[in-house]
Parts: structure tokens; sequence; C-alpha cells
């Protein structure tokens, strides 16, 4: 696997204890270490990519190169030692090198193999061209994202890659288990559009089941009022309120000490609020403007009103909870020294938590692959590497 939605499938796998080796090649490198996007002060290199080296962490490299006999040989050596397969080439790519679930199959029978591409692989679009950026515009997301008159917008994140590698890792794991009872392998497709298409839930299920096509509604919501995202005190900084009940409403009355706005006919009940909206926003403006984002957030948490700031990169990067909680993982890197990543956003209770290793250097583990798992000495290995299998 290679990119995105594949090596963060992968990377899951890793997280929750298995073995994974990625496969790779100097003649066809990962886009990702390709990107000149290195750590400050560090010369960008196939080593030195920093979303290579956070979507790749806890996995072993094996570098072969497939465009040789040879080379395809030792991975279908090497499959028939492994419990699953997964890749997120294009449809086609893995049938022209030979690699095939079908062609794979023979060689282990209750093998597990995943794909994952931009629109599956049946159903009339399954070659087409696809970017994740691409993926939103296509589930409806987009058409829901914007303002009132105002175009679709794109919601600044390719959310179908790390979606549609979450699915597949949920995926491997309901195929393993049905194969520890059955002893059947399974093939298993993978969508970046479907993977995402259910995020879009709310709106395709209001034409489905009411005909109707929900607005572009900016940062308001259908029922709740207030719902936006509000300008406070200082530069770019912003808080969100949110109200779902009518306690909540009087609380934020309250905490702004606008009790009066209770009783106000305009904001009674929610729907009053909702045609008084443009109104109410701007008297919450007025408040929110003159305090910080986190005093505002404090003092409404406290009184059980959601309220958060809009976080910025460096907010999450240096926030205490989530520090606290070891959602960033500090890596030493032999290419890059030690550098933040955000690691396992989860806490298991019996079982180690943690980051077991950084991304690996290209080609690091071959030997070691070669000689522990498939048995090869060291004079086939160099054999190996002087013809450029390994490269």
């Amino acid at each position: 696997s290679w990119v995105w939605a594949g090596p963060y499938c992968t990377m899951h796998l890793a997280h929750l204890g298995a073995e994974v080796i990625k496969i790779e090649s100097r003649a066809r490198l990962d886009l990702m270490r390709r990107l000149p996007i290195a750590p400050r002060g560090i010369k960008a290199g196939v080593d030195t990519s920093g979303p290579f080296n956070q979507w790749n962490q806890g996995k072993k490299s094996f570098q072969v190169n497939l465009e040789k006999a040879e080379g395809k040989a030792l991975v279908k050596e090497l499959i028939q030692h492994c419990d699953v397969v997964i890749e997120n080439f294009a449809t086609g790519v893995m049938d022209e090198l030979g690699l095939s679930y079908d062609e794979l199959k023979k060689l282990k029978p209750d093998l597990i193999m995943v794909s994952i591409s931009g629109y599956g692989h049946t159903g009339p679009n399954k070659n087409y061209m696809g970017y994740g950026p691409a993926i939103p515009a296509l589930t409806g997301l987009s058409m829901l994202s914007g303002y009132p008159g105002g175009p679709p917008q794109e919601l600044g994140v390719s959310i179908g890659d790390p979606n549609a590698g979450i699915t597949a890792a949920g995926a491997i794991c309901a195929a393993l288990a049905a194969r520890k009872r059955t002893g059947h392998g399974q093939y298993i497709d993978v969508s970046l559009w479907g993977a995402a298409a259910v995020l879009a839930v709310e709106g395709w299920m209001d034409y489905a089941m009411n005909g109707t096509e929900p607005p572009r509604q900016g940062n308001r919501d259908t029922w709740m009022s207030p719902h936006n995202c509000f300008r406070c005190l200082g530069e770019d900084t912003w808080v969100t309120i949110a109200c779902g009940t009518e306690e909540e409403w009087q609380a934020l009355c309250r905490v702004m000490g606008h009790e009066d706005m209770i009783d106000d006919p305009r904001f009674r009940t929610m729907s009053d609020r909702k045609a008084h909206e443009d109104a109410l926003e701007q008297l919450i403006t007025t408040w929110t403007t003159q305090r910080d984002r986190w005093e505002i957030t404090r003092s409404l948490q406290a009184v059980g009103v959601a309220a958060f700031p809009s976080m910025s990169s460096k907010d999450l990067v240096e926030d205490a909870h989530l520090n606290e909680r070891g959602f960033f993982a500090r890596l030493p890197h032999p290419g890059v020294g030690t550098q933040t990543h955000t690691g396992i956003p989860w806490i298991l209770t019996n079982s180690p938590n943690g980051v077991r290793s950084p991304a690996p250097l290209l080609g690091q583990h071959t030997d070691e692959v070669l000689r522990d798992v498939l048995g090869y000495g060291d004079a086939d290995i160099a054999r190996l590497r002087e013809q450029q299998v390994l490269y």
C-alpha cells in the first residue's frame, strides 16, 4: 500500500499489535516518501517526509523491485507467511502484476486480501481517476457545506483516505474473526467514496424519506439555536456555542448577564430563536468579542452549555488534555531525530498503549525479513541486491 488510505489502515493494524511489513521499492517510491516536507533544518529525502513518517509508524520496510520477475517471486513467497494483504493501487494494477486475489489465494487458500480504491472494484465508475479531495464532492458533503446562496465548499481535508483506511482495518478484524471460526479467507473491497458517503447520511436519508434536499446553512443547525462559531477577544480567535435545550439556553443567558433575553418574545422558544437568528447572533457576538475564548468556554461548560474554542494546529499540539491522554507520541527516528506525531487515539485498559516504533527507513528491514521469515542466507541476499531485485 502507499500514499494515505492503505498506510492509514496498516498503521492502525500495527497499533493493534499486528506485524506489518510494507513492501516498497526505489523503482517506484511511495508518493509520501517523495514529499519534500522534512522537519526544519533537515534536508528533504526518502526518509525525512513528515506525512510518510506519520502514517507508517510501527511498520517494517521490505524493499523489493516488482519490475523484476524474481522480485515478484519473493513477494509471493512472503505472502505465504502472511495473514492479510492490503493494497490501494488503481483498479487493475494488482492483476497486471500477477498479484490478484485469485492468484494469491492459490498460494495461501485462507488469505485475507483488501483492496482500497477511489470507487471500488465493481460498478461503472471503477476505473475513474480520483484523488482524496474529490471524495467529499461525490458524497454530498460539499453540497451540504457552505453558506445560504453560496457555492458548495470543500472540507479542507481529504476525509476519504483516512476514513477508508479505518473502515478497512475494521473489516480486516471482522474477516480474521470469521476465519478463526470457519477457516476461510476472503476478499474485502473498500472504496473511498463509500467509506466517506456514510458520513453524509442525514442528507441522503432526508431525500430518501422526504424527497427534500437539505439547504446549505453555514455554521447554523436545522433545529438548534444558537448554534454557531463566534468571534472572541484577540486576533482570529473563535468559540463555538450550541444550545440544544431550553435549560442550556437559559444558562447561556445567565452567564452572559442577560437574563432579560430568556423572556424576550424573539428568543423565548427554539423556534422563536430560529426565526430571529441574525439578531440573536449579534447579541452573542457583542458579548464574546469582549472575552477570551477559554474564559467563555470554561464559564459555559461549568453550567452545562456546549462550548469550545476553534483550535489551531498549534493549540492542538500544545493542548494539556490531549498530551495527558498520550495522544501525541515523541518518536526517535534515525533520519529526522525525535519528532512529535499523533499516536493512538484510544486507551486500552489491559494492553500496552503507545506507538511501538517510528516509521522505517527505506528497506530498513529487508535483510531481517529475508533471513527470519524466508530463511535466506547472506550469499543469496547479496546476489539479490547485486541484481537489483532488492531495490
